[in-house]
């Protein structure tokens, strides 16, 4: 339901705003947001480029690994022992194959929330198949890098941001 919701939020933004280049659409998120980029790109090809950060991508490796990943019962509606293909229906990493958009991950090697683990297996996935797909890690960092991350990695984050939208949106290089 959610990506149904955002992608007619991008449709409305289209058609309201003509600022709005659809050639050029970028999509990014973290946490919650950064599973629904996740999802995005592997549900629709009309974004450019993308960026997940601190994002679940696989829903079984992730119940056992989080600090919280047995808490998700609300969001799936049973248990992962009750219903496994639910989890992995839920997944963005289950559509990995249909991941065409450059994508780039960024990950804080000591985020408890959602395991370094969940952006290593889509990287993985996606190197395999040859994708377009970067993968940065932030070491020391926690789930709250953009928050209360030590001041030298949040700069270097916005720098990775600001650098990968530099080389995947830019004008009539059709990258």
């Amino acid at each position: 339901m959610d990506y149904q919701d955002l992608m007619a939020v991008m449709d409305e933004a289209v058609k309201r705003f003509d600022f709005i280049d659809p050639d050029r659409l970028a999509v990014m998120g973290g946490s919650y947001g950064g599973y629904m980029t996740s999802w995005i790109v592997g549900h629709t090809d009309r974004f450019r480029t993308a960026i997940s950060e601190r994002a679940v991508n696989q829903w079984v490796s992730m119940w056992g690994s989080s600090d919280i990943g047995w808490d998700f019962k609300g969001q799936i509606g049973e248990f992962l022992f009750e219903n496994l293909d639910a989890y992995v229906k839920m997944s963005p990493h289950t559509y990995a194959t249909d991941i065409h958009t450059p994508l780039l991950i960024l990950h804080s090697e000591n985020d408890l929330r959602c395991p370094i683990e969940q952006g290593e297996q889509l990287f993985t996935t996606l190197r395999l198949l040859k994708r377009q797909v970067e993968f940065v890690r932030f070491p020391a960092e926690s789930h709250e890098l953009t928050r209360s991350g030590h001041p030298v990695h949040r700069v270097m984050r916005f720098e990775v941001v600001l650098d990968w939208f530099e080389r995947t949106l830019r004008k009539g290089d059709g990258a």
